[in-house]
């Protein structure tokens, strides 16, 4: 089931959340005054954020000082966030007889209490001072007296909280999922349906409505609902689920089904609320505590796999992402994800396998074909990505705004392979379907002036473009480049010189700079610029579009002379 969160619920608890979280999940620090090479390997991997190399050189350095609190606390951090929950715990135990008020210890102390249904522990830990923030503590405290037996304790706490207009919403839900587990399917209908107050419901909270509906034979208030919530995109849950209640079957309630599953909601939505942070390493423990005490929710396995990637733990993301199972609803999100940060570690070949098996397994999604054309074309695979990308759009049934970005790579990858006309016919329909797209109006303009052709369109199109992008670099060289194109030099000089402000190293912009003033006359100048073109040549330059030789040949003759060799006209200003 995907967890119910509500944003005013993820602002209440973002700040909410304690500097006591805070305590111990700092870099190795400290103490260095006996550090070995152990130690500062362990040091160096935490500053770097490489967990594995933090348990690997951590554990040896606790070898020659077991009581070393900086590195115990490197290792319950590294151990949490790569999972490891149980190998955590050793290190937490003796941080916590080293340091009883550790909040970092306590907190995964608390999370493995839960996890196993220590009731008594877990509410020990609380009342000791172990706090993540005030409503977390008394919403998990709720749930430790459910599991305790006590439901009307775990009733008063979810009323307290509900007293309070900023943490009502959030209160009255987890309410309705209790109520919903102990049986109370009337009790959770009632608040599910916004007879307590306003109650406004995600995806998740709605399926947990229409299964407590089910329970109460209300099955076609149940279809209602769902039909009323459908959002027109494929959902093959919702898809069984109607086909279930239209059969008469009875759902089963499974939006909570122990009181951990409401706690490991709580700590999706801490770690959902941190994952906003500058350090990702707080959201990922939290979201790591949530996996622990709920392993089979895939919103949380996914949460992880998007902080490992935004950390650049690339291998430990992929095998994240692809811990979310077949049969989860966010399978093909988790499938994309893994694909995208194969491709980000440059790993290709195995990004274009994956894609290809997802698009043949899953033909009816077409952002899979999408994806793919997307790889082909960072490999200048451009027949292949055409066909990638002609698969996608066979498959569009309506024009929506969104399919812009899909003709305009294919048109791309139709110009790089010399079919301009259907290249030209792609730009057209990017823009029917967007107008003022400016990727679009710069691409179709700025080949328009390399062209030669429809030149006072281009002009209006990449001033356009510059008008809605005024800091893009290459938007600003396209504009600059179209007035060299048109003569307008002393205008041009001024948009090329603004270009490489914007982006003073590329290479394309240098080169282009140095033409517009050989043409004003600035002739050292321009043999300056086109000398820094040369030196900024990188592995990703288009070589195509720069052409070094010709660079090499304006040095040596001048702008002039190489046009005049190239059979071009001369430069001329309009009269």
């Amino acid at each position: 089931m995907v967890p119910l969160r509500f944003p005013t619920s993820r602002k209440l608890i973002a700040t909410m959340i304690t500097a006591a979280c805070l305590v111990g999940i700092a870099p190795i620090t400290g103490q260095a005054d006996t550090a070995a090479g152990p130690y500062l390997a362990a040091r160096q991997a935490d500053l770097s954020g490489d967990f594995v190399k933090v348990v690997e050189y951590g554990t040896r350095a606790l070898s020659d000082n077991a009581d070393r609190t900086d590195i115990l606390e490197g290792l319950v951090v590294a151990h949490t966030a790569l999972g490891e929950i149980d190998k955590a715990l050793p290190f937490a135990h003796r941080l916590t007889s080293i340091n009883p008020d550790n909040q970092l210890a306590g907190l995964v102390l608390l999370g493995d209490a839960l996890a196993n249904e220590q009731w008594d522990d877990a509410l020990a830990l609380l009342e000791g001072g172990i706090s993540i923030a005030g409503m977390v503590d008394q919403m998990t405290t709720a749930w430790i007296s459910l599991g305790q037996g006590r439901m009307s304790q775990a009733l008063e706490v979810f009323d307290r909280l509900s007293e309070d207009q900023s943490t009502r919403a959030f209160a009255q839900f987890q309410k309705a999922l209790a109520l919903a587990h102990v049986g109370d399917f009337e009790g959770a209908a009632s608040i599910f349906s916004g007879e307590e107050g306003d109650l406004q419901l995600n995806r998740g909270g709605i399926l947990a409505y229409v299964q407590v509906l089910s329970q109460l034979d209300r099955h076609t208030d149940a279809l209602a609902l769902l039909k009323q919530s459908a959002t027109g995109q494929v959902d093959p849950e919702v898809a069984d689920i109607i086909a279930k209640l239209e059969a008469g079957e009875v759902l089963p309630f499974t939006g909570i089904t122990s009181p951990n599953d409401g706690v490991a909601e709580l700590f999706f939505a801490v770690a959902e609320s941190r994952s906003v942070d500058a350090d990702p390493t707080i959201a990922l423990i939290f979201s790591r505590l949530s996996e622990h005490l709920n392993p089979d929710n895939a919103g949380t396995i996914l949460l992880s796999a998007r902080l490992l990637e935004r950390m650049e733990l690339h291998d430990l993301a992929v095998d994240a992402y692809g811990r979310v199972p077949t049969g989860s609803l966010l399978y093909q999100e988790a499938a994309l994800g893994r694909t995208d940060v194969l491709r980000r570690s440059e790993k290709f070949d195995e990004a274009i396998d994956e894609l290809k098996a997802l698009a043949d397994a899953y033909p009816d999604t077409l952002r899979f074909r999408v994806a793919l054309g997307d790889t082909l074309m960072q490999q200048d695979r451009f027949k292949e990505a055409r066909a990638a990308y002609d698969k996608a759009i066979e498959g569009f049934a309506e024009d929506l705004p969104g399919q812009w970005a899909t003709y305009f790579q294919r048109a791309i990858a139709l110009t790089k392979i010399d079919k301009w006309p259907a290249a030209e016919a792609d730009f057209r329909k990017a823009l029917e379907l967007s107008p003022e797209e400016p990727n679009v109006l710069n691409y179709l303009g700025y080949t328009y002036v390399e062209r030669q052709t429809n030149m006072d369109e281009a002009l209006d199109m990449i001033e356009r473009a510059v008008a809605a992008r005024p800091e893009s670099g290459y938007i600003v060289d396209s504009l600059g480049w179209a007035q060299f194109r048109l003569g307008r030099y002393d205008e041009a000089v001024k948009n090329m010189e603004r270009a490489v402000e914007l982006m003073p190293v590329d290479p394309i912009l240098n080169d282009h700079l140095g033409d517009t003033y050989w043409a004003v006359g600035r002739k050292r100048e321009a043999r300056f610029q086109w000398s820094r073109a040369l030196s900024f040549i990188a592995d990703d330059t288009d070589l195509e579009e720069l052409k070094p030789d010709r660079i090499r040949r304006k040095l040596e003759v001048g702008l002039d002379v190489v046009l005049a060799e190239e059979g071009a006209a001369p430069l001329t200003k309009p009269e």
